[in-house]
This record gives C-alpha cells, sequence and structure tokens, in this order.
C-alpha cells in the first residue's frame, strides 16, 4: 500500500503485528549480542535505530543512520572529504557547521569555499571541482532559501559534481524532500522538530537509494568513530515523529500568522520567513539592546537556545560567540510552537512595545 508521510511516521518502525505483541517497539538495552549472527556488538547495530532509522527513511526517500547529534551527523557527512578536499557552504550556515568546516580547513585538511544561498549562480561556480557541497535551505538563522533544483540543474553540467547534502532540520520532510530533488544526503539535528519535545540529543543522516556507497561509508564512519545515540534516545525520537506532522501543521500555521502580523509592527525593522515551516527571525528595531530586551519581556515564549519544541522559543543569535559576524546584531530567531496563536502573539507584542 502506498502510504502518505503522514501515515508512515506513525505506522512504520513498529513490532510484527502478531497477536500479543507490544504495538511500539521495545528499548533495547545490550552492549553485545549471541554470536553466529551478522552484529555481535551494540556499536555497529540497535534494534530500536533500526526502527528509527526505517522511519526517517521512509520520510525522507532513502535510507538513514541515525547519530549521537546533529553535529555527529554533520561530521560524518564531512568525513566523506578527502584530506585536501574542498567543501562548498553557505556564509550563513548554522554556527555548528562553520566552526567545525574553520577547524578542519586551519588543521590543513580541507579548504572551505563561502558562498550566498541564495545565489545559483555563485553555487554552481564555487562548486566546480569541490568534494561536497553542504546546504541548508532555510538557513540558520538567516532563513534564506537555496533553489535546490535549480543548483542541481547547473552542477549536471559539470564534468565532476561534489557530493550534494543538504541539512533539512528546519524544513522537516514535511515541508521539502531534498533526495527527490537528486540530492545525495539529508542530514538532520533530530533533536529539533523530528523528537520535538526538547528532551533528547540524537542526529540522522538519509541517502539517496542509489548511493550505496555513501550509506556504507557513513556507516563505517559512525561505528569506527563511536558517533553513536543511545536506545533511549533514540525511542523517544521515534516516539517524537509519531507527532511530527500535526506538530509542523499547527506550528507552521501560526508561524505565517505571526509572521504577518510582525511584518506591520513598528517595533520591528524587517521579517525573514521562507513561507513555509515553523522558524522565522525578525530584526528588532532600536538593535541589539532592544532585541535582548524583547527575550526577557516574554513570559509564554522561551528565551532559550535551540528550536524545533512543542513550546515557543526565541533568543539573539548574535550573543553566541560563534555566530557569523554578518548576522545582524538585533537578529531574533523565533521558533514556533503548539501553544495557542493568539496568547504566543500577545505575549510577544507587548514584549516588543516594553523593549521600545
Amino acid at each position: 500500500m502506498d502510504l502518505s508521510p503522514a501515515t508512515r511516521a506513525v505506522a512504520l518502525g513498529r513490532p510484527e503485528r502478531t497477536p500479543g505483541a507490544p504495538v511500539n517497539p521495545p528499548v533495547t538495552l545490550t552492549s553485545t549480542y549471541l554470536a553466529g549472527a551478522p552484529v555481535n556488538y551494540a556499536r555497529v547495530s540497535n534494534p530500536t535505530w533500526e526502527a528509527l532509522e526505517e522511519v526517517l527513511g521512509a520520510l525522507e526517500g532513502g535510507h538513514a543512520l541515525a547519530y549521537a547529534s546533529g553535529m555527529g551527523a554533520i561530521a560524518a557527512v564531512v568525513s566523506l572529504v578527502p584530506v585536501g578536499g574542498v567543501v562548498v557552504v553557505p556564509r550563513h550556515a548554522y554556527n555548528g557547521t562553520t566552526a567545525l568546516l574553520a577547524e578542519r580547513a586551519a588543521a590543513g585538511a580541507l579548504t572551505v569555499r563561502t558562498v550566498e544561498a541564495d545565489d545559483v549562480a555563485a553555487i554552481v561556480a564555487a562548486a566546480a571541482g569541490a568534494d561536497l557541497l553542504l546546504l541548508e535551505t532555510p538557513t540558520n538563522p538567516m532563513m534564506e532559501v537555496t533553489d535546490v533544483p535549480a543548483v542541481l540543474a547547473g552542477l549536471s553540467r559539470e564534468d565532476r559534481r561534489p557530493v550534494v547534502a543538504v541539512d533539512n532540520t528546519f524544513a522537516t520532510p514535511v515541508a521539502q524532500r531534498p533526495l527527490e530533488w537528486g540530492v545525495d544526503v539529508v542530514v538532520h539535528s533530530a533533536t529539533k522538530y523530528l523528537a520535538g519535545h526538547s528532551d533528547v540529543l540524537l542526529g540522522a543522516a538519509v541517502v539517496a537509494p542509489e548511493r550505496a556507497d555513501l550509506l556504507e561509508r557513513l556507516h563505517t564512519h559512525r561505528t569506527l568513530h563511536g558517533a553513536i545515540p543511545g536506545p533511549m534516545e533514540a525511542w523517544l525520537v521515534l516516539r517524537g515523529v509519531r507527532t511530527l506532522h500535526v506538530r509542523l501543521e499547527r506550528a507552521s500555521a501560526t508561524a505565517a500568522l505571526l509572521a504577518e502580523r510582525l511584518t506591520a509592527h513598528p517595533a520591528v525593522e524587517r521579517v525573514r520567513y521562507p513561507r513555509f515551516g515553523a522558524m522565522l527571525a525578525v530584526e528588532v528595531a532600536g538593535g541589539a539592546d532592544a532585541a535582548e530586551a524583547v527575550c526577557a519581556l516574554v513570559g509564554v515564549w522561551t528565551h532559550s537556545t535551540s528550536l524545533g519544541g512543542v513550546e515557543s522559543q526565541l533568543e539573539r543569535r548574535r550573543r553566541h560567540p560563534l555566530e557569523v559576524r554578518s548576522v545582524p546584531e538585533n537578529l531574533v530567531r523565533l521558533s514556533v510552537g503548539i501553544e495557542d496563536a493568539e496568547d504566543l502573539w500577545a505575549d510577544l507584542e507587548q514584549a516588543l512595545r516594553s523593549a521600545g
């Protein structure tokens, strides 16, 4: 039966339907297995990971591997680059990603080419001769959108294209499925929307079905570097994925409403909203101090880093030392949760008024 993604999120990754069987997969807590099977040690695989990987693979349209964190997944993808190779990345990518690449570049392991996320021609030109094109769309925290199909069309005219990876954390497979465009690998910080409850760290990489070579290399990297998730963490993410579609439907509708109202607010200089998903950012009139005041004055919103939980979160991104310097000092990133939309608006609006 050809199931919709929303149904796959609920139906897959379950135990076999036999009388008396549990509805949910168990948390398999073991470090080793009885001899005689292909897997004999738990750093290689775990049934709880496999249940989650089945669901994530089905949602993105590929084969999934779970990692200890989103950065674990990003590091695994970067490991695909040979020593001395070239990585192309948007200027405003997640600061953990840019910091990792800067560290590897400083060690002489690779070269980084930085591009503007919305400049297709520049991305294609920079990708010539590169080994990895690591995109984010929307970017974190500037909310820039890349026309990935157009980029891939441009790369198709090259003699050798790089491995193309897309960080799909913000959009999730609810909003876009980059493997269907021809991307090689999708990565997630599953800590965020996939898990959805701000209670777990986990990452994932999903590889296109035709790239079994990459899947093997990423699996080997995970095994040898020990970037494995705990079974309890995998189980929590799997439970969160069951409600992904309904959470994103609610949060995305509220984000669209907030973006419309914020655009007209006198205390907001600019709204950055990609017109899909539940993430947006605003540039607050009055500079960094006013932006910090907004974050301090909310009562329903949670002033904290990270995103994607059922609770709405906000923060001024330039408070982090690793944030890219071209991110405006007054930019506040908003992760919209599932609370009542009018309550969220009233709380945010009073903070904007008071901060001014």
